[in-house]
């Protein structure tokens, strides 16, 4: 058995507030847009982040891609 995850509430604001940083602070070390970067926050679209992205944000932030996100365990599942 294995447990599945939903995707809760973006941390990124949590993470910046925490090391002291902005979103422009952000957005420059990442070469991404302020209003991206906002847009994740707000969880605004119809889609996460990809990968990529994902992977530069948090190695700006200096934490994992886990840690962007709560994440909320949906029950567990048989494997096939």
């Amino acid at each position: 058995m294995f447990i599945t995850y939903k995707v809760g509430k973006c941390r990124i604001q949590e993470l910046l507030d925490a090391k002291g940083m902005t979103q422009q602070e952000l957005s420059a070390r990442t070469g991404m847009s302020k209003g991206y970067i906002n847009d994740k926050i707000k969880n605004r679209g119809k889609h996460g982040m990809y990968i990529d992205s994902a992977k530069k944000i948090a190695s700006a932030l200096g934490c994992s891609i886990d840690d962007l996100y709560e994440w909320i365990p949906e029950g567990k599942n048989k494997r096939s």
